[in-house]
């Protein structure tokens, strides 16, 4: 709960929004056009990894937008997942996202840190797989729910 309460008492970390369900489906969008860049890129291991991570996070922040979360860190992010996503995610799925971004920092900012291709090939497996399943998210998430999502973090302050 400590590293979710530092996110929401952070500039950029959790905020309530408004929920908006043109944004979820906006960020849909883009992470359906990181899968296609995904088949375009492949053969370049740093773009792999970089698409590969962005369809999964363009997926996963969908979700935020429509319950009404915004969120600039993507750390946050992956902890808003766990703690607030977790009848939907399992601690597997989000340890793999946490890993992913592990996965496109390095790529991104280092040359000398090396991502294993069995990993990478696990990201090429993962992220369409892991778009369906937030689509499914976004038709099957109750009100309810929702609700309960905004007083926790409402309280968390």
């Amino acid at each position: 709960m400590e590293k979710i309460r530092w996110c929401i008492q952070t500039k950029g970390g959790i905020e309530l929004v408004e929920p908006n369900s043109n944004l979820a489906n906006g960020y849909i969008l883009k992470a359906e056009e990181s899968l296609e860049a995904l088949r375009k890129v492949k053969g370049n291991r740093d773009w792999t990894v970089s698409t590969a991570y962005y369809s999964m996070y363009f997926s996963l922040y969908a979700i935020l937008m429509k319950i009404g979360v915004r969120c600039e860190m993507h750390a946050c992010t992956i902890e808003f997942m766990k703690k607030f996503l977790s009848s939907h995610f399992s601690p597997t799925e989000c340890r793999f996202v946490l890993d992913s971004l592990q996965a496109r920092i390095d790529t991104q900012y280092y040359v000398d840190r090396k991502v294993e291709d069995k990993f990478v090939n696990e990201m090429i497996v993962t992220a369409p797989k892991f778009l369906v399943k937030c689509k499914e998210i976004l038709t099957k998430i109750k009100e309810s729910e929702v609700n309960t999502i905004r007083k926790q973090i409402s309280v968390a302050k």
